[in-house]
């Protein structure tokens, strides 16, 4: 995964060229990623789903994440980026059913890893609470969701908890109950203008529904 060849561009958007997966890290190169948040309608309610990224995962293991995101290759588009709700979640979503967010930009710094992404934000909305999730074993561990207003003000610092329900794969692959009260620091770090802007979009568009 970390030989993938990966386009690589200036802050604003011009191309550059392209490089490894893992030079991208190493020198902080700003690339396109794929981002879809899923949210559901449930019992009057909208709830935001995210995924519990696997304990063998070598950046963040055992935190909760965008519902399904990946790298854009260097031989893809944007819209070939769905292929990502299929491969870690199970899920057939079509490109056409997902509602445009923007491009937003994440910033991740640690030691020896700088993420910086112009990510290609959608949103995946459905009426149908009983998702069936097929979950990529080495990548997700888990599925949770939380009422989308406490996840929102969770995002936007106006509240320090929200709570989660939804399940995770015990070692011997059957799904189990996981519920937990959770903060900020149950995400991965993702930068605060993101998550901000990804709670800001989401809200627009369900009022607008």
């Amino acid at each position: 995964m970390e030989s993938e060849k990966i386009k690589i561009y200036t802050e604003d958007n011009r191309y550059l060229g392209i490089a490894a997966r893992e030079d991208i890290h190493k020198q902080g190169h700003w690339h396109k990623t794929f981002h879809c948040w899923i949210v559901s309608r449930e019992e009057g309610a909208d709830r935001i789903h995210l995924q519990l990224r696997s304990s063998g995962k070598k950046d963040f293991p055992g935190l909760l994440d965008i519902t399904a995101a990946g790298h854009l290759l260097s031989t893809e588009t944007v819209r070939d980026g769905v292929r990502e709700v299929q491969e870690e979640l199970g899920l057939a979503v079509a490109f056409e059913d997902l509602v445009p967010l923007g491009i937003i930009k994440d910033q991740i710094r640690q030691e020896n890893f700088i993420d910086n992404e112009l990510c290609h934000v959608f949103l995946y909305r459905i009426n149908n609470p009983d998702l069936r999730f097929e979950l990529q074993k080495e990548e997700v561990a888990g599925v949770v969701s939380a009422d989308f207003q406490d996840f929102s003000e969770l995002c936007t610092g106006n509240r320090a908890q929200a709570a989660v329900e939804g399940f995770k794969m015990a070692d011997d692959g059957t799904a189990e109950p996981f519920a937990k009260t959770i903060s900020k620091t149950d995400l991965v770090p993702h930068s605060q203008d993101y998550l901000e802007q990804v709670a800001v979009r989401i809200q627009q568009v369900l009022e607008e529904a």
